[in-house]
Parts: C-alpha cells; sequence; structure tokens
C-alpha cells in the first residue's frame, strides 16, 4: 500500500483588501505575459501597469521570480491534487515503480505547457531545480521509500532523479532546442528517456 504524500498546506485566509489587491496584481502580471512574454513582466513594469507603488509588489511576491511562483500556483495545486488523489498511475493504487514512471511522464508535460512561466520562476537565491513549489523531490523519494532501494540512498537518489527529470527542461532548454526534435510529440523523447532510466535505476 502507498504511503501517503502529505499535501503543502493552504495559506492563511488573506483580508479583503489585501485579497483584492493580489487579484489585480496576478491579473495585471497574467496580461503583460500574455502580451509581451515573461522577460517584460519585472517588479516595476508590474507596479506601474497596476498603478502601485513597487514596494507593494515587493510586500506581496518578495522577488521577480515570486510574481511567477504565485501564478503557478493554482496550476500546480491541480497538479499536486491529481498526484495526490488521481486515478493510477499518476494517483495512489499502482506500485512505486508505474508511479515514478507516470509521475515524471505527467510532470515533462506539465513543465511543457507552463515552460515560461516555470523558467522565470527560478531565482537564484533559492535552492534549482527543486522550486518552491514542486512536489518532485519529496514525492520521488517517498516512492523511492516504498522500493527496495537502500534507505542509505533514498535522499541523494532523490535528488538526482528531481535534477534529471525537472533540470533539462527548467534551467538548460529553450523551447526553440526542444521543438527541434521533430517529434510530433515535443516532449516525448524527454518522457521516454525517464521511463528509461527509471526502469534502469528500479529494474522490474
Amino acid at each position: 500500500m502507498n504511503a501517503p504524500l502529505v499535501p503543502f498546506g493552504k495559506p492563511r485566509a488573506e483580508r479583503a483588501d489585501a485579497a483584492r489587491n493580489r487579484r489585480i496584481l496576478l491579473e495585471t502580471a497574467r496580461a503583460m505575459l500574455a502580451e509581451h512574454g515573461a522577460e517584460k513582466v519585472t517588479m516595476d513594469a508590474l507596479a506601474e501597469r497596476a498603478g502601485v507603488g513597487k514596494g507593494t509588489v515587493f510586500r506581496r511576491f518578495g522577488s521577480r521570480a515570486g510574481i511567477f511562483h504565485a501564478l503557478l500556483d493554482d496550476s500546480e495545486g491541480q497538479f499536486q491534487e491529481q498526484v495526490l488523489s488521481g486515478p493510477p498511475p499518476l494517483g495512489p493504487g499502482a506500485d512505486p515503480r508505474q508511479r515514478l514512471i507516470a509521475y515524471g511522464r505527467a510532470r515533462i508535460a506539465y513543465l511543457f505547457v507552463h515552460h515560461s512561466l516555470v523558467r522565470a520562476s527560478l531565482d537564484r537565491n533559492r535552492s534549482v531545480p527543486a522550486g518552491k513549489v514542486s512536489m518532485t523531490r519529496p514525492h520521488v523519494r517517498m516512492l523511492l521509500s516504498l522500493t527496495n532501494v537502500p534507505r542509505r540512498h533514498l535522499d541523494g537518489l532523490a535528488l538526482q532523479l528531481t535534477s534529471a527529470l525537472e533540470g533539462p527542461l527548467m534551467l538548460y532548454l529553450s523551447m526553440d532546442e526542444i521543438a527541434r526534435t521533430g517529434e510530433p510529440c515535443a516532449e516525448a523523447p524527454l518522457a521516454d528517456s525517464w521511463q528509461e532510466l527509471v526502469e534502469r535505476v528500479l529494474p522490474g
């Protein structure tokens, strides 16, 4: 039976005015992202477009990367829900090896859909590639703990698999580079490579 993964807690309820300001800032950031791309969304530009002081933006998001973390929160929460309670093999009910393969394939698809946001959400002052909102590292470790991998290797192996899964898309590959694979489904080569890696680490 698969051990449960405790979901990341919901944030505390905001005051009405704070929630309103957050909604305005995020709506403005989404509009800027759609119009100009992630590179044009800066703290100064967002403050000017939203008609607030830069200090307000800084207090709300902390950094430029924090803006993109906030934009990712909703979609990341939906992804986590699929992993925690969706149908197998991504959700509970399949064996750990199958779930690990399914998780990687689903995560790669997620990173493709949200590629520009995920790249922009990287903060050089934080650890990467396991960012603020990603559940990958703890989830991979949990699944590995249900296999015959020696416990002394769990943390290191979970870190290395997380890096192999999220690192290329988040840190190195641009969408232009990925598109040059020529595959009808651009994420297929990375998804297939992930499955081969897991099958080698955890032979059936």
